[in-house]
């Protein structure tokens, strides 16, 4: 199984549309057994679930995320784990281990028919930089 975690400086980066990286883990046997990174570049959201679908990834570990990617990644049949943070190898082993804590409100909602948004009103926690898609 591979696991993506959306990544900056081995960090969960916090917002899926934005992941300047992905760090990407293969799991056998509920173990990581190999840590790649997978650049992002100038990838929009829809390209970003086809980039992760290609790789044979089956699960994306990530911050927050707004609606368009979650439907995005399900049609590419990946599961999303929302509301992490900090280290990502940490995470994927808390992952692992059936104890990672995450935060519940997760989604982003300000392309839900807001005219703007400020981000300390949802789940980025301000680190978006205002530009959650």
């Amino acid at each position: 199984m591979k696991i993506a975690v959306t990544c900056e400086n081995d960090e969960v980066f916090q917002h899926f549309g934005h992941t300047p990286e992905f760090a990407v883990f293969e799991v056998e046997n509920g173990r990581i057994v190999a840590e790649n990174r997978l650049l992002c570049g100038e990838t929009g959201h829809g390209a970003l679930a086809g980039l992760l679908a290609g790789g044979d990834v089956e699960v994306l570990v990530c911050g927050g995320i707004g609606g368009g990617a979650l439907n995005a990644l399900a049609e590419a049949g990946i599961q999303v784990i929302g509301g992490a943070s900090g280290n990502v190898r940490q995470v994927v082993e808390a992952l692992l281990a059936g104890h990672l804590a995450v935060n519940a409100d997760f989604y982003c909602h300000h392309h839900d028919g807001e005219a703007g948004h400020s981000c300390g009103s949802h789940s980025c926690g301000g680190h978006c930089g205002g530009h959650c898609h």
